[in-house]
């Protein structure tokens, strides 16, 4: 495991030589040109990533590149890009967005204070410079970390590790103050171990690696009981293929294609740390998806000679369970929160991010052999499901009601299945009350700008409700899913089976839409091949010829076939897997 670390990080610090500014007349001299944006950046998947794999490398005796004179050079070049493109606050700027980002000056003092600390590991006088460096920038950080905030959940745990590491480095009693007041607003996970923004691709393996830090730097091991929880939940979270659950994630790796590789370091430090078998068997599951170094506060070649211990292979390992129905957050409060969100606004106040108000929604994880799936509630979708190379990668339900995509917020354990529960409502809003109107400053007689009105004070009118109900019954070779709503009339619904873009279609019942990739089962079945496994799906209908329902456009990267239907409904579609 160890020599595969090491030659996964000998060939990125190859390949990054190429990438590296030459020009000193650039801006971005000694920088690392991102190959799709043209431009050297300071943030942490950029420049700082690749200081990191030199530098594991340079001091590595078991790395070609140790002590390298030619590496030396090129370190020196982009510590100096770092320094120069570090703004007079102390912050980077991310370069795509975050100008002037504490959080992201956050993730790269996390990964650079763990650098610093390998240097100082390492005597060998031609690093002296570059060691410097490094410390310069940390401490030229600490101003904006002591003052700065963030967008997301996730950026208070990459702070309060910044914060950590910098008080480890330079004992300054600010930053350790400052840490307690992040970690005082109390850790966002729900008791099955998922984080706010349900990021199984990404933001899970930040959260967990960041307060691992947290944990040593502060001597809070209190702070390892959500990573805990988090790595032990993964394991329900990972497809046959490798691939992770990402169909209900709150962030940016919503319906991507993501592995375990960002977990593998975490996994291999909390294997140590607790002995724990599963976790070492997952940390072998995540390296082999490991291609590259991750970002530069999770560097796998720099965990392993920051933290020796972890070379050792001295941990059994466990399997994860290859046939389970794992219910996640099916006790979860979350209504009594949403109920207390109700009395406090407080959503209203969060900017440049999301109030996350999925969090702690149930969902339910289904494995058997080379079948895998997941039901979801409040997520565009409702049921993903993998069967050998088929990836049925979602299926959501549109109305013309709301309108828009029914996210189901109702879950109910079912004889045989699943019960998940939609109540639409819309309503009308009468005129503002005249003691509201009283109390508008005018600026015109007689003109109010619409935008100034006290709207929340207007009378709701005419409410409707729209009851949507959808059963969704597991079975070894088939699944149904059972879709009914109310007596309302003529409300224009779609049901749409997303699936990868390498399958293949067919059904004679099949009616392409003026996209190439929609089609519209009308009647009967339609099947999706991929690779040596098929699915099949019945039964069609097409009760009206919307093809985009109330502007909810299709992914272009994926292949959908839609079903149109008008209410009142009540109808079963059948999932054969072949």
């Amino acid at each position: 495991m160890y020599e595969k670390v090491v030659e996964i990080n000998d060939s990125f610090s190859a390949k990054m030589f190429e990438h590296q500014s030459q020009d000193n007349k650039s801006k971005y001299y000694g920088g690392i040109i991102d190959p799709i944006m043209g431009v050297a950046r300071p943030s942490h998947g950029n420049t700082p990533r690749v200081i990191a794999a030199w530098v594991a490398s340079i001091v590595n005796p078991d790395s070609n590149y140790f002590h390298n004179k030619e590496l030396v050079k090129r370190l020196s070049g982009a510590t100096d890009y770092m320094l120069n493109n570090q703004h007079s606050d102390g912050t980077i700027s991310l370069g795509a967005t975050n100008y002037h980002s504490p959080p992201d000056t956050g993730f790269v003092v996390v990964g650079l204070s763990q650098v610093y600390q390998v240097l100082n590991m390492h005597e060998w006088e031609q690093l002296k410079d570059i060691r410097e460096n490094i410390r310069l920038f940390l401490k030229r950080s600490i101003p904006a970390l002591l003052t700065g905030g963030g967008h997301t959940p996730n950026h208070r745990w990459v702070i309060t590790a910044a914060l950590s590491f910098l008080y480890r480095i330079f004992s300054n009693e600010e930053l350790l103050i400052r840490a307690e007041q992040w970690l005082a607003e109390g850790l966002d996970y729900t008791a099955d171990g998922e984080w706010t923004e349900r990021s199984n691709g990404i933001y899970n393996a930040v959260s967990n690696l960041m307060l691992y830090h947290a944990a040593r730097n502060l001597e809070r091991p209190e702070l390892l009981e959500p990573i805990r929880k988090n790595l032990d939940l993964m394991q329900y979270l990972v497809h046959p293929s490798g691939e992770v659950v990402t169909d209900y994630s709150g962030r940016q790796d919503f319906g991507t294609t993501a592995n375990l590789s960002n977990y593998y370091l975490i996994y291999r430090l909390m294997a140590h740390c607790d002995k724990n078998r599963t976790f070492a068997y997952m940390a072998d599951l995540a390296l082999e998806k490991l291609v590259e170094p991750s970002s530069v506060d999770n560097n796998a070649m720099i965990g392993h000679l920051l933290f020796p211990l972890i070379r050792e292979e001295t941990i059994e390992r466990k399997k994860i369970p290859n046939e389970y129905v794992k219910i996640i957050n099916e006790t979860h409060p979350r209504d009594t929160y949403l109920q207390k969100l109700e009395n406090t606004q407080s959503h209203m106040n969060i900017l440049h991010s999301s109030p996350h108000l999925a969090f702690g929604s149930p969902i339910v994880r289904y494995k058997k052999e080379n079948t895998s799936a997941t039901i979801m509630t409040n997520t565009p979708s409702i049921l993903s499901l993998r069967h050998g190379s088929v990836r049925l990668l979602g299926t959501k339900i549109t109305t013309a009601f709301s309108p828009g995509v029914v996210d189901f917020d109702e879950f109910k354990e079912i004889q045989g299945g699943y019960r998940l529960k939609k109540i639409l409502e819309k309503g009308y809003h009468g005129p503002v009350p005249s003691e509201y109107l009283s109390q508008l400053e005018k600026v015109e007689e007689n003109i109010t700008p619409w935008y100034l009105l006290p709207h929340h004070h207007r009378p709701i009118t005419h409410l409707q409700k729209h009851l949507l109900t959808v059963d969704i019954f597991p079975g070894e070779r088939s699944w149904d899913i059972h879709l009914t709503s109310d007596k309302h009339e003529e409300i224009f619904t779609q049901v749409t089976f997303i699936f990868g873009k390498e399958g293949q279609f067919s059904g004679e019942h099949l009616k392409a839409g003026s996209n190439p990739d929609q089609f519209f089962l009308t009647r009967g079945t339609f099947k999706y091949s991929a690779g040596n496994d098929s699915i099949t799906i019945s039964n069609g209908a097409y009760e009206h010829w919307i093809e985009v329902l109330n502007k909810d456009h299709h992914s272009p990267d994926c292949k959908h076939v839609s079903v149109n239907l008008m209410t009142p409904i009540d109808t079963t579609f059948k999932l054969t897997l072949n």
